[in-house]
């Protein structure tokens, strides 16, 4: 059984274990990203998560599968919170479960890795300026010569 999800409530990192563990399994790697106080210098007080949680979801179990079929006998769960996260509030959990260690701790990472690349989920931080997208241009305003 896997775990993928987008949830607009508090992430529980004891159901995205149960999804993976398993008794050919001895290695279990999590990943915990949390909102921290700042980025780049800003100061940070409140990120908001926004998502296409339909695709994003789909995204995340395309991801896993890959990594699944690279890693052979590891197993993936991931869940991604959205809507407004304080300083501390966990953001993102992945769960990596396989044979041996190092495989558990390769699948991890490859799966954070993918998920900040190619999941449809956007971040806006709140600082003391005000709010700002994080790692967004408008596509309307990109590439395009207006002579």
């Amino acid at each position: 059984m896997s775990l993928f999800g987008v949830r607009d409530r508090p992430l529980l990192i004891d159901d995205a274990i149960a999804a993976v563990a398993g008794p050919d399994r001895g290695g279990i790697n999590i990943f915990l990203g949390t909102v921290r106080d700042h980025n780049d210098g800003q100061q940070v007080n409140l990120l908001e998560y926004h998502a296409y949680e339909a695709m994003a979801e789909k995204q995340m179990q395309k991801i896993a599968a890959a990594i699944e079929e690279e890693i052979p006998g590891c197993r993936l769960s991931a869940l991604h919170r959205i809507g407004s996260l304080k300083v501390g509030d966990t953001a993102v959990i992945c769960v990596a479960a396989a044979p041996h260690r190092d495989e558990a701790f390769r699948a991890c990472r490859l799966l954070i890795d993918r998920i900040k690349a190619d999941v449809p989920i956007w971040k806006r931080e709140h600082g003391p300026d005000g709010p700002y997208w994080i790692d967004w241009q408008d596509a309307r305003c990109s590439g395009h010569n207006h002579n």
